[in-house]
Protein backbone atom coordinates (compact mmCIF):
# COMPACT_ATOMS: atom_id res chain seq x y z
CA UNK A 1 0.00 0.00 0.00
CA UNK A 2 1.10 3.44 -1.33
CA UNK A 3 2.65 5.78 2.04
CA UNK A 4 -0.28 8.33 1.00
CA UNK A 5 -2.82 5.90 1.31
CA UNK A 6 -1.46 4.15 4.74
CA UNK A 7 -1.70 7.98 6.05
CA UNK A 8 -5.13 8.47 4.59
CA UNK A 9 -6.12 5.80 6.57
CA UNK A 10 -5.18 7.01 9.74
CA UNK A 11 -6.41 10.49 9.15
CA UNK A 12 -9.76 9.99 6.83
CA UNK A 13 -11.06 7.07 8.15
CA UNK A 14 -13.49 7.40 11.17
CA UNK A 15 -16.02 5.90 13.21
CA UNK A 16 -19.18 7.40 13.67
CA UNK A 17 -18.61 7.53 17.13
CA UNK A 18 -15.92 10.25 16.16
CA UNK A 19 -18.77 13.06 15.92
CA UNK A 20 -21.33 12.76 18.38
CA UNK A 21 -24.66 13.92 17.09
CA UNK A 22 -24.69 17.35 19.14
CA UNK A 23 -20.99 18.01 17.70
CA UNK A 24 -22.79 17.20 14.34
CA UNK A 25 -25.51 19.47 14.83
CA UNK A 26 -23.43 22.42 16.28
CA UNK A 27 -21.19 22.48 13.04
CA UNK A 28 -24.72 22.51 10.92
CA UNK A 29 -25.71 25.41 13.29
CA UNK A 30 -22.60 27.40 12.78
CA UNK A 31 -22.34 26.79 8.92
CA UNK A 32 -25.49 26.93 8.04
CA UNK A 33 -25.19 24.12 5.63
CA UNK A 34 -28.42 22.37 4.88
CA UNK A 35 -28.84 18.19 4.24
CA UNK A 36 -30.57 15.89 1.28
CA UNK A 37 -31.06 13.25 1.34
CA UNK A 38 -32.37 10.86 -1.54
CA UNK A 39 -33.21 7.43 -1.52
CA UNK A 40 -32.87 5.80 -5.37
CA UNK A 41 -36.37 3.13 -5.33
CA UNK A 42 -36.98 0.49 -7.81
CA UNK A 43 -39.27 -2.11 -6.52
CA UNK A 44 -38.50 -1.80 -2.97
CA UNK A 45 -41.98 -1.75 -1.13
CA UNK A 46 -40.76 -3.91 1.64
CA UNK A 47 -37.55 -1.73 2.94
CA UNK A 48 -38.35 1.83 1.80
CA UNK A 49 -40.71 2.76 4.36
CA UNK A 50 -38.77 1.71 7.01
CA UNK A 51 -36.19 3.35 5.93
CA UNK A 52 -38.21 6.43 5.34
CA UNK A 53 -39.57 6.30 8.77
CA UNK A 54 -36.27 5.94 10.74
CA UNK A 55 -34.39 9.27 8.64
CA UNK A 56 -37.65 11.21 9.31
CA UNK A 57 -37.89 10.49 12.96
CA UNK A 58 -34.12 10.24 14.60
CA UNK A 59 -33.30 13.03 11.90
CA UNK A 60 -35.95 15.44 11.31
CA UNK A 61 -38.38 15.37 14.14
CA UNK A 62 -35.97 14.65 16.81
CA UNK A 63 -32.99 16.18 16.12
CA UNK A 64 -33.11 19.08 12.85
CA UNK A 65 -30.44 17.49 10.75
CA UNK A 66 -31.97 16.46 7.71
CA UNK A 67 -33.87 19.49 6.05
CA UNK A 68 -34.92 17.68 2.81
CA UNK A 69 -36.16 13.88 2.64
CA UNK A 70 -36.62 12.22 -0.86
CA UNK A 71 -37.48 9.39 -2.92
CA UNK A 72 -36.56 9.43 -6.34
CA UNK A 73 -39.14 6.21 -8.21
CA UNK A 74 -37.32 5.12 -11.20
CA UNK A 75 -40.26 3.44 -12.66
CA UNK A 76 -41.89 0.56 -9.49
CA UNK A 77 -44.30 -1.41 -10.24
CA UNK A 78 -44.97 -1.89 -6.77
CA UNK A 79 -46.02 0.32 -4.13
CA UNK A 80 -43.20 1.82 -3.34
CA UNK A 81 -44.00 5.24 -4.13
CA UNK A 82 -47.41 5.29 -1.74
CA UNK A 83 -45.27 3.47 1.17
CA UNK A 84 -42.38 6.17 0.41
CA UNK A 85 -44.67 8.90 0.98
CA UNK A 86 -46.89 7.45 3.69
CA UNK A 87 -43.71 7.40 5.72
CA UNK A 88 -42.88 10.98 5.08
CA UNK A 89 -40.62 11.33 2.26
CA UNK A 90 -41.32 13.20 -0.87
CA UNK A 91 -41.70 11.38 -3.73
CA UNK A 92 -40.54 12.10 -7.44
CA UNK A 93 -40.76 10.34 -10.23
CA UNK A 94 -37.65 9.83 -12.52
CA UNK A 95 -39.45 10.55 -15.62
CA UNK A 96 -40.71 13.89 -14.21
CA UNK A 97 -37.15 15.26 -14.15
CA UNK A 98 -35.28 16.62 -16.90
CA UNK A 99 -38.14 15.54 -19.18
CA UNK A 100 -36.61 16.75 -22.19
CA UNK A 101 -33.97 14.32 -22.17
CA UNK A 102 -35.69 10.77 -22.06
CA UNK A 103 -34.85 8.76 -19.20
CA UNK A 104 -32.40 5.59 -19.70
CA UNK A 105 -32.65 2.66 -17.02
CA UNK A 106 -30.28 2.90 -14.07
CA UNK A 107 -29.22 3.97 -10.96
CA UNK A 108 -26.71 6.68 -12.09
CA UNK A 109 -29.44 7.98 -13.70
CA UNK A 110 -31.75 8.38 -10.86
CA UNK A 111 -28.59 10.12 -8.80
CA UNK A 112 -27.68 12.72 -11.63
CA UNK A 113 -31.45 13.53 -12.10
CA UNK A 114 -31.94 13.80 -8.13
CA UNK A 115 -29.43 16.96 -8.36
CA UNK A 116 -32.32 18.84 -10.26
CA UNK A 117 -35.33 18.31 -7.55
CA UNK A 118 -32.83 18.64 -4.31
CA UNK A 119 -31.24 21.50 -2.78
CA UNK A 120 -28.91 21.06 -0.19
CA UNK A 121 -25.46 21.89 -0.13
CA UNK A 122 -24.78 18.23 1.18
CA UNK A 123 -26.75 15.39 -0.57
CA UNK A 124 -26.42 11.88 0.84
CA UNK A 125 -27.67 8.72 -1.24
CA UNK A 126 -28.80 5.62 1.00
CA UNK A 127 -30.01 2.44 -1.24
CA UNK A 128 -33.79 1.71 -0.49
CA UNK A 129 -33.14 -2.08 -0.14
CA UNK A 130 -31.54 -1.94 2.91
CA UNK A 131 -33.14 -3.78 5.99
CA UNK A 132 -32.48 -3.00 9.92
CA UNK A 133 -31.67 0.24 9.07
CA UNK A 134 -30.10 2.77 11.30
CA UNK A 135 -30.11 6.52 11.33
CA UNK A 136 -26.10 6.43 12.14
CA UNK A 137 -25.80 5.70 7.91
CA UNK A 138 -26.96 9.28 7.49
CA UNK A 139 -25.47 11.23 10.44
CA UNK A 140 -22.13 9.22 10.09
CA UNK A 141 -21.43 9.93 6.63
CA UNK A 142 -23.13 13.55 6.81
CA UNK A 143 -20.94 14.88 9.98
CA UNK A 144 -17.62 15.13 8.57
CA UNK A 145 -18.98 17.45 5.77
CA UNK A 146 -20.39 19.48 8.72
CA UNK A 147 -17.49 19.40 10.93
CA UNK A 148 -14.79 19.33 8.62
CA UNK A 149 -14.54 22.17 5.30
CA UNK A 150 -11.71 20.08 3.98
CA UNK A 151 -13.57 17.26 3.32
CA UNK A 152 -15.95 16.84 0.36
CA UNK A 153 -17.13 13.27 -0.35
CA UNK A 154 -17.46 10.81 2.10
CA UNK A 155 -18.63 6.65 1.98
CA UNK A 156 -19.79 4.66 4.46
CA UNK A 157 -18.00 1.42 5.20
CA UNK A 158 -19.67 -1.50 7.17
CA UNK A 159 -19.66 -5.29 7.15
CA UNK A 160 -21.34 -6.88 4.53
CA UNK A 161 -23.05 -10.65 6.06
CA UNK A 162 -23.21 -12.46 2.85
CA UNK A 163 -26.50 -13.90 4.30
CA UNK A 164 -28.59 -13.61 7.56
CA UNK A 165 -27.32 -16.67 8.82
CA UNK A 166 -23.64 -14.84 9.13
CA UNK A 167 -25.98 -11.75 10.92
CA UNK A 168 -24.79 -12.91 13.94
CA UNK A 169 -21.12 -13.38 12.85
CA UNK A 170 -21.24 -10.02 11.72
CA UNK A 171 -18.31 -9.22 13.45
CA UNK A 172 -15.84 -12.24 12.84
CA UNK A 173 -14.52 -13.71 9.95
CA UNK A 174 -17.53 -14.07 7.69
CA UNK A 175 -18.45 -10.36 8.47
CA UNK A 176 -17.16 -8.90 5.25
CA UNK A 177 -18.93 -11.63 3.19
CA UNK A 178 -21.31 -10.07 0.45
CA UNK A 179 -19.33 -7.66 -1.90
CA UNK A 180 -18.48 -9.96 -4.36
CA UNK A 181 -18.19 -7.53 -7.42
CA UNK A 182 -16.08 -4.95 -5.04
CA UNK A 183 -13.46 -7.89 -4.25
CA UNK A 184 -13.69 -9.56 -7.70
CA UNK A 185 -13.83 -6.87 -10.02
CA UNK A 186 -13.45 -2.73 -8.28
CA UNK A 187 -10.96 -3.91 -5.41
CA UNK A 188 -8.30 -5.09 -8.41
CA UNK A 189 -8.80 -2.28 -10.80
CA UNK A 190 -8.42 0.05 -8.42
CA UNK A 191 -5.50 -1.14 -6.89
CA UNK A 192 -3.86 -1.53 -10.08
CA UNK A 193 -4.57 1.93 -11.92
CA UNK A 194 -5.94 4.13 -8.98
CA UNK A 195 -3.78 2.82 -6.18
CA UNK A 196 -4.46 6.18 -4.34
CA UNK A 197 -7.81 5.03 -3.51
CA UNK A 198 -7.08 1.46 -1.98
CA UNK A 199 -7.89 2.04 1.17
CA UNK A 200 -11.68 2.52 0.64
CA UNK A 201 -13.25 -0.52 2.51
CA UNK A 202 -16.68 -0.15 0.29
CA UNK A 203 -15.88 1.35 -2.73
CA UNK A 204 -18.90 0.51 -4.52
CA UNK A 205 -21.32 1.07 -1.19
CA UNK A 206 -24.53 3.16 -2.28
CA UNK A 207 -24.64 4.75 0.93
CA UNK A 208 -22.34 8.25 0.70
CA UNK A 209 -22.55 11.99 1.33
CA UNK A 210 -21.12 14.45 -1.05
CA UNK A 211 -21.37 18.34 -1.56
CA UNK A 212 -23.12 19.64 -4.12
CA UNK A 213 -20.40 21.89 -5.00
CA UNK A 214 -18.66 18.43 -6.20
CA UNK A 215 -21.38 17.09 -7.40
CA UNK A 216 -22.31 19.10 -9.78
CA UNK A 217 -19.44 19.00 -11.73
CA UNK A 218 -19.32 14.73 -12.22
CA UNK A 219 -20.11 12.91 -14.78
CA UNK A 220 -22.26 10.42 -13.89
CA UNK A 221 -22.33 7.06 -15.33
CA UNK A 222 -26.27 5.92 -15.76
CA UNK A 223 -26.04 2.01 -14.37
CA UNK A 224 -23.81 0.17 -12.38
CA UNK A 225 -20.91 1.82 -12.48
CA UNK A 226 -21.51 5.46 -11.13
CA UNK A 227 -19.87 4.52 -7.56
CA UNK A 228 -16.46 3.72 -9.19
CA UNK A 229 -16.39 6.31 -11.39
CA UNK A 230 -17.69 8.75 -8.72
CA UNK A 231 -14.41 7.69 -6.74
CA UNK A 232 -11.98 8.17 -9.27
CA UNK A 233 -13.16 11.38 -11.08
CA UNK A 234 -13.30 13.19 -7.18
CA UNK A 235 -10.15 11.93 -6.89
CA UNK A 236 -8.88 13.54 -10.16
CA UNK A 237 -11.12 16.56 -9.59
CA UNK A 238 -10.06 17.48 -5.39
CA UNK A 239 -7.16 14.89 -4.35
CA UNK A 240 -7.55 11.78 -2.23
CA UNK A 241 -7.49 14.22 1.03
CA UNK A 242 -10.76 15.48 0.38
CA UNK A 243 -12.00 12.02 0.16
CA UNK A 244 -13.13 10.08 3.91
CA UNK A 245 -14.95 6.95 4.91
CA UNK A 246 -16.71 6.58 8.15
CA UNK A 247 -17.42 3.05 9.63
CA UNK A 248 -21.13 2.26 10.12
CA UNK A 249 -21.45 -0.88 11.56
CA UNK A 250 -23.28 -3.68 9.31
CA UNK A 251 -24.95 -3.55 6.26
CA UNK A 252 -27.84 -5.81 5.40
CA UNK A 253 -29.61 -5.35 1.80
CA UNK A 254 -31.12 -7.79 -0.69
CA UNK A 255 -28.56 -9.61 -2.22
CA UNK A 256 -28.30 -10.28 -6.35
CA UNK A 257 -27.89 -14.05 -8.17
CA UNK A 258 -24.50 -14.55 -9.63
CA UNK A 259 -25.60 -13.25 -13.31
CA UNK A 260 -27.02 -10.00 -12.53
CA UNK A 261 -23.54 -9.23 -10.58
CA UNK A 262 -21.81 -10.27 -13.80
CA UNK A 263 -23.41 -7.85 -15.37
CA UNK A 264 -23.09 -5.34 -12.70
CA UNK A 265 -18.89 -6.18 -13.00
CA UNK A 266 -19.44 -5.46 -16.78
CA UNK A 267 -20.67 -2.19 -16.49
CA UNK A 268 -18.01 -0.93 -13.87
CA UNK A 269 -15.22 -2.51 -15.95
CA UNK A 270 -16.50 -0.58 -18.80
CA UNK A 271 -16.68 2.86 -16.87
CA UNK A 272 -13.04 1.75 -15.85
CA UNK A 273 -11.92 1.48 -19.17
CA UNK A 274 -13.48 5.12 -19.96
CA UNK A 275 -11.25 6.67 -17.32
CA UNK A 276 -8.15 4.81 -18.33
CA UNK A 277 -8.08 5.94 -21.85
CA UNK A 278 -11.58 7.18 -22.65
CA UNK A 279 -11.44 3.96 -25.28
CA UNK A 280 -14.01 2.13 -27.52
CA UNK A 281 -15.18 -1.01 -26.60
CA UNK A 282 -15.44 -3.52 -30.03
CA UNK A 283 -18.61 -4.98 -28.07
CA UNK A 284 -19.75 -3.29 -25.47
CA UNK A 285 -22.06 -6.76 -24.05
CA UNK A 286 -22.13 -9.56 -22.21
CA UNK A 287 -23.02 -13.22 -23.04
CA UNK A 288 -23.98 -15.34 -20.12
CA UNK A 289 -25.74 -18.76 -20.04
CA UNK A 290 -28.91 -20.15 -18.59
CA UNK A 291 -29.36 -24.31 -18.49
CA UNK A 292 -32.16 -25.14 -20.59
CA UNK A 293 -33.65 -28.02 -20.97
CA UNK A 294 -30.65 -30.56 -22.01
CA UNK A 295 -28.74 -27.68 -22.87
CA UNK A 296 -27.27 -23.79 -21.99
CA UNK A 297 -29.10 -20.79 -23.76
CA UNK A 298 -26.86 -17.97 -24.43
CA UNK A 299 -28.79 -14.59 -23.09
CA UNK A 300 -26.73 -11.33 -24.34
CA UNK A 301 -27.08 -8.13 -22.42
CA UNK A 302 -25.43 -4.84 -23.37
CA UNK A 303 -23.41 -3.16 -21.36
CA UNK A 304 -23.90 0.82 -19.70
CA UNK A 305 -21.62 3.10 -21.89
CA UNK A 306 -23.85 6.26 -21.35
CA UNK A 307 -23.31 9.29 -19.11
CA UNK A 308 -25.00 12.08 -18.25
CA UNK A 309 -22.58 15.35 -18.46
CA UNK A 310 -21.97 17.42 -15.13
CA UNK A 311 -25.11 18.92 -14.13
CA UNK A 312 -23.47 22.39 -14.36
CA UNK A 313 -23.39 21.81 -17.40
CA UNK A 314 -27.22 21.77 -17.90
CA UNK A 315 -29.21 24.65 -18.17
CA UNK A 316 -32.32 24.00 -16.34
CA UNK A 317 -29.58 23.75 -13.38
CA UNK A 318 -28.41 26.49 -14.61
CA UNK A 319 -31.09 28.23 -14.57
CA UNK A 320 -31.80 26.88 -11.31
CA UNK A 321 -29.53 28.15 -9.47
CA UNK A 322 -29.81 31.97 -11.11
CA UNK A 323 -32.69 32.30 -9.59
Amino acid sequence: MLEEVERWLSTRSWSVNDRPLHRILAAKQRTGRTVSVVLPALNEEATVGDIVAVIRHDLMLQVPLVDELVVVDSGSTDRTSEVAAAAGARVVHRDGILPRLPAVPGKGEVLWRSLLVTRGDIVCFVDADLRDFSSDFVSGIVGPLLTDPDVDLVKAMYDRPLSTEFDSLASGKTAGQGGRVTELMARPLLNMHWPQLAGFVQPLGGEYAARRSLLEQLPFPVGYGVELGMLVDALHLVGLDALAQVDVGVRKHRHQDGQALGRMAAAIYRTAQLRLARGHLIRPSLTQFERSGDGFEPRTYSVDTEERPPMVDIAEYQARKAA
